[in-house]
Parts: C-alpha cells; structure tokens; sequence
C-alpha cells in the first residue's frame, strides 16, 4: 500500500514537472547576461595518445583479494569461478554495508555526502536510484539519511522525498561550511528545476526543509559555493547555468542565467571561480569568473578565462579544484565510453575519457599532465573484454563516472567510481605520477532482473571519506551504499 507521505511527494513531483515546463521557456529573471559563445578556437589541445598507459598499480598487501587478470577486468570467467561473487579488494576491507540482499531495480544514485552537525552527529546521504523510479521495486525512495555513528551498521533515520530529492539526478551537494543540503529535479536529458534546500546543521539525522522552489530552470547536475550560500543548477542538454542565491535558504533568489554546456561544475574556496565539465564545443573544461555573482554585484557578468580538452576525452563529468604543496590543480573525470569523442555515449565505445589531473598554475592556460585509468579503459584493449558480463551497457560497461578528494586542500589521494570496475584509488602525492593504490570491486549478488545489464558492479557515485579512519563511503546502483576502509596504509 502506498502511504501518505508517498502519494504526495508522487504529486509533488508531477507539479513541480508541469510549472518547470511553463517555467522552463524563459531566459529566466535574474537579469544576467549569457554566456558568450564558445567557439572551438577557444580551446587549448591536450595530446595524448588514444592509447596511453593505464595508471601504475601499487602492491597488494596482506588480506587483499586482487584481480587475476587486467587491470579494472571482471570476466566471465570470473564470474563462473565464482570469483565475481566473492568480490575483489586490494588493500581495502569491508566495514559496513546498507542495501537489500536481492535487487530487482536500482538501489544506489549518483552521489554519497557526508557531515558531522554541530552536536556532532556523524551523517551519511545518498540518492536511491540512478533513474526514477526504478528504485520503487525495491521499496526504496528519495535520499536516504544514514546515521553513521556505528560505519559496521549505517542506520537509516529518514528518506527526503521533496520533488528534487526524488529524482536529483547527479545534483546532490552538500555545504560543510554552511550546513546546507541542497539538489535540483532533473534526469538525463533537462529534468524541471525545482531546488529544494535543507539545513543540517543542528541535527542531521533529521534535515530540515527550507525551500523547494521552481527557480533552477532545468536540472540535471550542479555546483555549489563552499559558503553554502549559492546554488548553480547546471543542464547540458539545454545548455543553460542558473546561480541562485540561497544565503537565506527559506527564500532563494535568482542571480544569474548563462549558457554554457555545463555538465557538473565545481567552485572554487573563494567562490569566484567555476570550473565548467563542458560536454560540446568540444568537450573539455572551461574555468569561469564568477566572482560578480560571488560577491552579489547588481546584473553580474560572467567572464570565460580558459578552455581546455584531450583527445581521449568522452562526457565530461565534473571538475574538481585542488591544491598539492600550494600549486592549483583540477581533478577531472569523463564518464562512459564514445566512438569519437564528445556527448554521443557508445556501448562499449573505443574512447574512454577516465580521469586526470591538470595544472592550473596559469589558469589563462591549463594543461594536463596525468591521466587516472585502468588497462580495461584503453583502446587497445575494447575488443578483449567486449563480452564480460555489464560490458556492453552503454550507461555503464568498463568507464569512468565520478571522483571526488577527501580535502582540497594537500589531497593524498582520489577515490573514483568506475562502474564495473568498482571504487578505485589513487595516490596523487606526485599529481604528474599517481599511482592506483587500492580498490574494492563488491561482491556481485543475483539480481532479479538482468536488464540493462547483468549482475555485476554498478559503482557511479561521487564517495565521501573518513579520513581519521582511513573510510570511503560510496553507493553502487545494484549493490547499495558501502563502507570501505583502506588498509595496509596506502592512503598516506
């Protein structure tokens, strides 16, 4: 039977669907001007090589389960040994675990945050599907509150079923410095932008709704100032950024509107910068003045600095600011696979973008100078594992989705969510010479439905860390949200 809280917040997401798309055809009111357009000249070419090396792998140590064969591989013949069923770990362990034994639809999104609320409550929140509402079958909703007081036994203490928490697609964010949780409604193509806005501050077990609102234009992915204070709902499809002041979260306020095409977006401490994952025109990274917007300048303007792309480059994901020993860098991941670059994703395509890590000393002229993949990414090596089981789905298959930095600030490593290769890290003490260091490939359970692709890993999510323990916390579409720590003391 469904209750209550379920029929509304299933009539709120129609709603909200149908005032977004009255909404959704104006050049919105915050009285911005566009962003100019991108002409490919704009670029700067990184080269190198469709072909490049996989990232070097570190050892084993004690407890592991490593692969058997190629690097990030999970065979047929792994499965059939039974192997696939066991799980592969390198340097990791299991801590915990929240998810059904039997999956029938998705169970895990696309993000997993993490904050300690002033009475220092630990919390965990991810979305519970990777596509609305596949998740339904398996009586899972919205986003999911863990309390992690106990990371062998998440506990969940509430579901957020306003109509973005519903379906947030890739734009859940989360504010430590402002104690704000916030996403937009969305899904692949140019979902209505309602924003709901909540505060977690005081307990965060227990979110507290603030707004939700029809002012993010269209949804699919976002970006947030560290302060909390603005949200940018992001569209690539629609090309379209919209920066909404959320200082006072019960009453959002549009800012800006331009057009670009953003997939995610980071902003930088400060919050004068964007770092744009630009998925057209070609497909790369553009960096951004917003410090007009930052700093609530009457009609802001927003001025492009730099565009860069790669020649392995597939979907631009997200773009991630960092800095190692004072130097300014980007942590940048592509996802799935292509045929020759760009938005078109293939099914088992030859180009996988993965991930890298560009120089941004001059941000006038950015420039990569290593790349973060596995030896199942590269081109020379599509045709060998066309027909492992997942690979072959073309949102999914043997490619990057997302990584994220336990700080920004002197990152030892990067942990990312590569799908059927499941969480992989990376030691990033030398950004021009990272090494994989660890990885935990779950324990594939049957599933009850084999489409769009068999049992296998599912691992998309942006992971969280606990650094004083040494965790990572990520979600799997099949699989659920997990507690990993890294062992034998890889992570430094």
């Amino acid at each position: 039977m469904i209750n209550k809280q379920f029929k509304w917040a299933i009539s709120a997401l129609v709603i909200s669907q149908l005032l977004a798309g009255c909404l959704g055809g104006t050049s919105g009111s915050s009285g911005g001007s566009a962003g100019a357009t991108i002409s490919p000249n704009q670029f700067q070419q990184s080269n190198d090589g469709v072909n490049i090396a996989a990232t070097p792998q570190g050892v084993c140590g004690p407890g592991s389960r490593p692969e058997v064969g190629m690097q990030g591989r999970v065979s047929q013949a792994d499965h059939d040994a039974g192997r696939a069923a066991a799980g592969f770990t390198c340097n990791t362990e299991l801590v915990g675990k929240f998810a059904p034994d039997m999956v029938i639809g998705t169970v895990g999104g696309f993000k997993v945050e993490r904050y300690t609320d002033k009475a220092g409550h630990d919390c965990a929140y991810y979305d519970s599907t990777l596509l609305f509402p596949t998740n339904l079958a398996d009586r899972e909703i919205g986003v999911n509150v863990m309390d992690m007081s106990n990371p062998a036994s998440p506990v969940r203490t509430a579901r957020l079923v306003t109509p973005a928490m519903l379906s947030p697609h890739e734009s859940l964010v989360l504010s430590s410095q402002g104690g704000i949780l916030a996403a937009v409604l969305g899904n692949p193509a140019f979902g209505p932008g309602v924003v709901d806005v909540y505060d977690i501050s005081q307990d965060c077990r227990n979110p507290v709704l603030k707004s939700s609102t029809p002012l993010g234009v269209f949804g699919h992915e976002s970006g947030l100032s560290p302060d909390g204070k603005t949200f940018y709902s992001a569209s690539p499809s629609t090309s379209t950024i919209v920066a909404l002041d959320i200082s006072n979260p019960s009453v959002p306020k549009p800012l800006w509107y331009g057009q670009y095409p953003s997939h995610g977006l980071s902003i930088s401490p400060d919050g004068n910068r964007a770092y744009v994952a630009s998925i057209s025109d070609p497909a790369g990274m553009l960096v951004l003045d917003v410090s007009e917007i930052q700093a609530r300048k009457p009609n802001p303007q927003v001025r492009q600095i730099s565009a860069l792309t790669w020649d392995t480059a597939s979907i631009p994901q997200n773009a991630i600011p960092v800095t190692i020993q004072g130097k300014p860098y980007i942590v940048e991941i592509d996802e799935y696979a292509t045929g020759s670059g760009g938005i078109i994703v293939s099914t088992n395509g030859p180009l996988v973008g993965a991930g890298r890590i560009i120089d941004i000393s001059d941000e006038t002229r950015p420039r990569v100078i290593s790349n973060l993949r596995l030896a199942v990414h590269n081109k020379a090596n599509r045709d060998a594992i066309a027909n492992d089981p997942g690979a072959q789905n073309p949102t999914g298959g043997y490619a990057g989705h997302y990584c994220n930095v336990p700080t920004r600030v002197n990152p030892t490593i990067v942990a990312c969510s590569m799908i059927l290769s499941g969480l992989r890290v990376f030691d990033i003490t030398d950004p021009a010479n990272p090494v994989e260091v660890a990885y935990f490939n779950a324990p594939v359970k049957p599933r009850a439905l084999t489409q769009p692709a068999p049992a296998s890993n599912w691992a998309m999510s942006s992971p969280s860390f606990v650094p004083e323990r040494k965790e990572i916390w990520y979600s799997d579409g099949y699989q659920g949200f997990y507690v990993v720590k890294v062992t034998n003391d890889v992570w430094k």
